[in-house]
């Protein structure tokens, strides 16, 4: 997948956890170690976000957005 966004951190998905609306992903990364995203339970089942994929975090003023 290509992207646009300048402020990319490849990383790997550490943790899962799934509210009632959102979800929590954790994703450890290089620099600075771990990141927590903060993106909605239907997203993270449309990418099928699990322990152990690979994605990339992206990094914008206001949001970080999961790409896989």
């Amino acid at each position: 997948m290509e992207l646009s966004a300048r402020n990319q951190l490849k990383g790997k998905v550490t943790g899962v956890e799934l509210g009632a609306v959102m979800a929590n992903i954790k994703i450890e990364v290089s620099e600075p170690g771990v990141i927590t995203a903060v993106i909605t339970k239907e997203s993270a089942e449309r990418l099928g976000l699990k322990e152990g994929d690979d994605v990339t975090a992206l990094i914008k003023s206001t949001e970080v957005i999961i790409g896989k």
